[in-house]
């Protein structure tokens, strides 16, 4: 019996230690995370609200310094950011690399599908962990953005480990919205059998062209419910809401260091 305790011991120190490594990095590191950019009390906020991981839309921290432990995952941005400076500088910086931010949008990365499998083998090459291009919508429509460049790069023997995925609700409803993201989630994973990263979210109405903000309290609700739903889906393997600093529409989550509403239940999950 003492024996077989101390091959337990020693099989469980083997297991943490690989835990570290690049390879194991994405299952170790809590679901939960947040996009941000460099505010007064970024640190402190990030910190309270108990997230595992960050991103900033770019390759580097944006002058961020993350709280001990939080992971940052880098970005190439759009077809500018293909250069050896960003690539090196993302390389340095994680183990994980995003790709093109809403290349489907004209005021995003906008690509077409061809440049973005152009460039594909630049990003392949940093050796990284993988994902997708993040579109704005329509994830799991056939022949969509998404759709075609999946299907180009699988075509091609290109590396795609998971994907990334925007989506905002605009039934403020918490219950029938989170029903709405289930449902994305679940149909563009039935679509590509990948895990995904849920890198944008929130509750807000484009509809009008102006954008249309539910109450915090409502907000809030989604959060709670929504967060929930993540963390029960095996297949989503990370999430993030947007975005940490509440200075820009009504989806932030702290007013410098101090939880707003919406960043009390935020804090909560997970």
């Amino acid at each position: 019996m003492r024996l077989l305790a101390v091959l337990l011991a020693v099989v469980t120190l083997l297991t943490a230690g690989s835990q570290t490594g690049a390879g194991a990095s994405t299952a170790a590191v809590k679901k939960k995370g947040v996009s941000a950019w460099k505010f007064n009390g970024v640190t402190a906020a990030m910190s309270d609200a108990k997230v595992g991981w960050f991103y900033t839309w770019a390759s580097g921290k944006q002058q961020i310094q993350p709280p001990a432990g939080v992971e940052f995952v880098p970005m190439i941005w759009g077809p500018g950011s293909v250069t050896d400076a960003e690539l090196n500088q993302a390389k340095s910086q994680g183990t994980t690399l995003l790709g093109f931010n809403e290349p489907d949008m004209a005021g995003q990365a906008n690509m077409t599908v061809a440049k973005a499998l152009q460039l594909w083998p630049r990003l392949q090459s940093t050796g990284m962990r993988l994902g997708a291009p993040a579109v704005a919508y329509g994830g799991d429509v056939a022949g969509g953005w998404l759709d075609r460049f999946m299907k180009g790069a699988a075509d091609r023997n290109y590396k795609v480990d998971f994907i990334p995925l925007h989506w905002y609700g605009a039934d403020f409803d918490a219950t029938r919205a989170t029903e709405q993201l289930r449902g994305y989630l679940q149909a563009t994973h039935n679509r590509y059998n990948k895990p995904i990263w849920l890198t944008e979210y929130a509750l807000i109405d484009f509809s009008t062209g102006t954008p249309r903000y539910p109450t915090p309290a409502q907000q809030a609700a989604f959060v709670k419910k929504s967060t929930a739903m993540l963390q029960g889906l095996s297949f989503v393997q990370r999430y993030a809401w947007f975005t940490l600093s509440a200075d820009r529409g009504g989806t932030g989550l702290y007013n410098g260091a101090t939880p707003n509403q919406i960043g009390t239940a935020y804090r909560a999950a997970g």
